[in-house]
């Protein structure tokens, strides 16, 4: 097991509890993926484990993921939490916290073009084929696409009822 992240102990994963009031579900394709990145990775993020209540607060899916490598151990972080609600609250935000991120997704295209050379498996970005062919061709301008010159249309006698737009 590589470990590559932050960490207080490696803990068995038999030992460790997953908060029962989780409102993720992880469907087998995301442990998967996620399993695959951390064996060719390694752990990038610890499971972190509430000191008050013992349950598991971040990381449900990366037990998921090291149960389906057969790993005996993975890297725990124990946080403390004042309270129930902030243990609560803090499991909520992390689910959610990414969910509000908006991709800047002509930039995502170019990253992805830059990683895509034939030496790496792409799945390790987190996107599937279908997934990245999606994108990669939502942004395809095709070569022979003209700028329109605006000073021949305008004497034409259409206009869009929205943008103005005439021609």
């Amino acid at each position: 097991m590589q470990v590559e992240c932050a960490h207080d102990s490696l803990v068995d994963t038999a030992s460790l509890i997953p908060n029962p009031r989780n409102p993720n579900r992880h469907p087998k394709k995301q442990i998967e993926l996620l399993a695959k990145i951390i064996k060719h990775t390694g752990w990038r993020n610890p499971i972190v484990v509430s000191n008050r209540s013992g349950f598991i607060v971040k990381g449900h899916a990366r037990l998921e993921a090291a149960k389906l490598l057969n790993e005996d151990k993975v890297p725990v972080d124990f946080q403390d939490y004042p309270n129930e609600a902030s243990e609560y609250a803090d499991l909520i935000a992390d689910n959610r916290l990414a969910e509000l991120a908006e991709p800047d997704l002509p930039s995502l295209k170019d990253l992805l073009e830059s990683l895509d050379n034939g030496s790496m498996d792409m799945d390790l970005t987190g996107f599937d084929e279908k997934a990245l062919e999606e994108l990669m061709t939502q942004f395809y301008i095709p070569e022979d696409n003209k700028d329109i010159d605006e000073e021949s249309m305008k004497d034409t006698k259409n206009e869009c009822p929205k943008c103005g737009f005439k021609w």
